[in-house]
């Protein structure tokens, strides 16, 4: 869902990169002081599978790519705050050295695939996850949530790529030419997602799952509750 430059109207990447950096800026203080010695090699490691599980590109219309986001996977692991950071960093690196998607459409594919694919269908995951406890096992249910919005992050990404392209009119495609293709294929590829974010999470809770954010009452329920005012 890498959006190259010239699909957008000025009005649309504009206000897209002031609302991705101040998100990215909330995000690095909210992370201030969370980040230990265990953690940050955990954030390498994250970002460099994302970034090569990302290299996998498909086609999808009017030059738009699509392809495995891995955001769900770095909120789970990390929390929501630093993986959106992971995500930051790995699609400025894909725009910046490999130019895959535009430099002025940085701030559209940070709000789609960071915000959206991130911490907003994390805060979902987190509250699905705690209705599950309720009946299920803690391992149950994490993972139960986690495969569906894995899916869903990745349909909700290409959602808010769709509306973008509508809005800005650039692509003198109607609507439903233009959700269709995107939203449909994304809801494929979610598919994909879903599989492999589990498997990874999976493996990580029997390995070591200390190192999941999500696991034992660490995540948060609420992006505004008193923990992260």
């Amino acid at each position: 869902m890498h959006i190259p430059d010239g699909l957008l109207d000025f009005k649309t990447w504009g206000t897209l990169y002031g609302v991705s950096g101040g998100t990215t800026a909330y995000a690095l203080y909210k992370v201030r002081n969370t980040l230990d010695e265990k953690k940050i090699p955990l954030l390498g490691i994250t970002a460099a599978f994302i970034f090569a599980a990302q290299l996998l590109n498909f086609p999808v219309a009017a030059g738009v790519s699509g392809h495995f986001l891995g955001a769900m996977l770095a909120c789970v692991l990390l929390g929501p705050w630093a993986g959106f950071l992971v995500m930051v960093v790995v699609l400025a690196i894909q725009c910046l050295i490999f130019a895959d998607g535009g430099f002025a459409a940085l701030g559209a594919n940070i709000f789609n695939m960071a915000l959206i694919a991130g911490p907003v269908c994390y805060f979902m995951f987190a509250a699905s996850k705690s209705l599950m406890n309720k009946r299920l096992s803690e391992r149950t249910s994490l993972l139960t949530s986690l495969a569906f919005f894995s899916w869903l992050s990745v349909v909700l990404a290409g959602a808010a790529c769709a509306v973008e392209l509508s809005i800005s009119n650039v692509v003198k495609l109607s609507s439903g030419a233009i959700f269709g293709p995107i939203v449909g294929v994304n809801a494929i590829i979610g598919i994909g997602e879903a599989v492999i974010t589990t498997i990874v999470v999976a493996v990580v809770l029997q390995a070591r799952p200390d190192l999941v954010y999500s696991y034992s009452g660490h995540d948060v329920k609420l992006p505004l509750s008193e923990e992260a005012v």
